[in-house]
């Protein structure tokens, strides 16, 4: 039986979406899989059981890739389609059993949307990443030896609305890995795409040089799905990095300002969030409020203080559980 999953072209929901994918897998043990994604998520699908093909999507002015797609996937008869682009393409394909996202409800968490569609919502399938040996194998030798704990931290996002500022993440990394802090002496992880490095270098300069350890722009997807479960806690900026630090079984602290945190926090037992005084709502409806603004800043009202309690918190809170 032939399964097609077509998922998001950006990373973090298409992380999200990783629960909905193993949910159709259990129900069809064996099945032979095609994933549609798009070109920055499709390798967190690499080591997925019984994966047939990867079908990355670019998109074409015209929407001439659903065409292209068509044409690529009409030749075979499909046991289940699952399109969560709400696209017609699962239309036009012969198959038993389809599966379609409806109408979105923005006060719905993502997770909780899909799992309604597989009529799977008690709990909704949680997102999860599939490992690659040789990926485990390179974060072994990316990271320091021994089991200490490491602290990770995403200071970059794809819109600049989103990003707290270096200095305040480069303040938080210190207290909680100085003499006085609840991970003394740790190595602090810092990742991030390659095209972000601005971002990031802030933090970096800040870092002592023996306690540093640069991944920016050096480690594909699979690599860092593989550090990141073997970090002590992620901290970071709403983005895909963080639903990838939460997939990964980190504990993970996501940060949020002009991003709906009911919609998009960070899933599961080890994950919470903390997000500007100002509520989503509010922010975005001050006047010149633009999500096409590239340069201007809304989480600058975030201060150090709140972030650090929360993730004392949720390091207390998981101090002595692991996913299994």
């Amino acid at each position: 039986m032939r399964l097609l999953f077509v998922t998001s072209t950006r990373l973090g929901d298409a992380v999200l979406s990783t629960g909905a994918l193993a949910c159709l897998l259990e129900r069809h043990p064996g099945a032979r899989v095609t994933v549609v994604a798009g070109p920055v998520a499709a390798p967190i699908f690499a080591g997925l059981p019984g994966l047939e093909r990867i079908v990355v999507l670019r998109k074409k002015r015209y929407g001439l890739h659903w065409l292209q797609l068509w044409s690529r996937l009409a030749r075979y008869r499909w046991g289940v389609v699952c399109d969560l682009r709400a696209s017609a393409l699962a239309w036009l394909l012969p198959a038993r059993r389809r599966y379609v996202i409806g109408r979105k409800d923005r006060s719905e968490h993502r997770v909780v949307e899909l799992g309604r569609l597989l009529g799977e919502e008690t709990p909704p399938p949680a997102p999860r990443l599939w490992p690659v040996r040789a990926s485990e194998e390179l974060a072994e030798r990316l990271l320091p030896p021994g089991d200490g704990p490491l602290l990770a931290i995403g200071p970059s996002a794809n819109w600049s609305g989103k990003v707290w500022p270096a200095e305040r993440f480069a303040e938080l990394a210190l207290a909680l890995t100085g003499p006085e802090g609840p991970l003394p002496g740790a190595p602090v992880v810092v990742i991030a795409a390659e095209h972000e490095r601005l971002q990031a270098n802030p933090l970096l300069a800040a870092l002592p040089r023996e306690r540093r350890i640069d991944l920016v722009g050096k480690a594909p997807l699979p690599v860092l799905g593989a550090v990141l479960a073997r970090c002590r806690l992620y901290v970071g900026n709403d983005s895909g990095l963080m639903h990838l630090a939460a997939a990964a079984g980190c504990p993970t602290l996501g940060l949020f300002g002009p991003s709906p945190e009911a919609r998009y926090a960070p899933w599961g037992p080890h994950a919470a969030y903390v997000r500007t005084p100002e509520s989503f709502e509010a922010l975005t409806r001050q006047p010149g409020f633009d999500f096409a603004h590239r340069t201007r800043c809304y989480m600058e009202t975030l201060e150090v203080e709140p972030v650090l309690a929360a993730a004392q918190a949720l390091l207390a809170r998981t101090a002595n559980s692991r996913r299994s």
